[in-house]
């Protein structure tokens, strides 16, 4: 089996079960909280975006990443954890909520333009290097959460409208 097909393989593999544990345990606990804290444990997560840093130093990764790949991805990811600390300082207010908006969106521009990078640099399972995991393992995850945090701030605003629109 090929190596990129290994690599691939393992993203989608990380997909299908992080959908399961999101479906099965997290967006049942998250669905019934309140808008702050339903999104806080997410964020706690993104947080840890500041590991894409890895992606810079030589010796955990090959010296053949490419470097546009690399640099994009890790300035992104410290980009979207400082978002997302800042997210977590400022809930439940409404400045709280826009700047959740900003981080979700950024964060999951990031993701995607991960993945463009990655194919228009060509980018080898190999060059990874020591962080294989993230792309394979973390990314995924990321991904679903992103998506779970979009339908919270969806559906806690329509919730917002509706209550506010039904007369006392």
């Amino acid at each position: 089996m090929s190596q990129q097909l290994c690599f691939f393989g393992s993203i989608v593999f990380s997909l299908i079960v992080w959908g399961i544990v999101a479906t099965r345990y997290i967006w049942p606990e998250l669905r019934l909280r309140q808008r702050a804290g339903a999104l806080r444990p997410l964020l706690i997560l993104h947080s840890f975006r500041f590991v894409g840093l890895a992606f810079l130093v030589p010796g955990v990764v090959s010296p053949d990443l490419p470097s546009a790949f690399a640099h994009s991805a890790a300035y992104g990811d410290i980009i979207a954890a400082t978002l997302a600390l800042l997210s977590l300082l400022s809930l439940p207010s409404r400045a709280g909520v826009v700047i959740t908006w900003i981080f979700s969106l950024w964060g999951s521009a990031d993701l995607l333009n991960a993945f463009y990078q990655a194919n228009q640099a060509g980018l080898l399972a190999g060059q990874l290097g020591a962080t294989y995991f993230i792309p394979t393992l973390i990314v995924p995850l990321l991904l679903i959460t992103q998506g779970l945090a979009f339908r919270i701030l969806v559906q806690r605003q329509n919730d917002s409208v509706v209550r506010e629109s039904q007369p006392a």
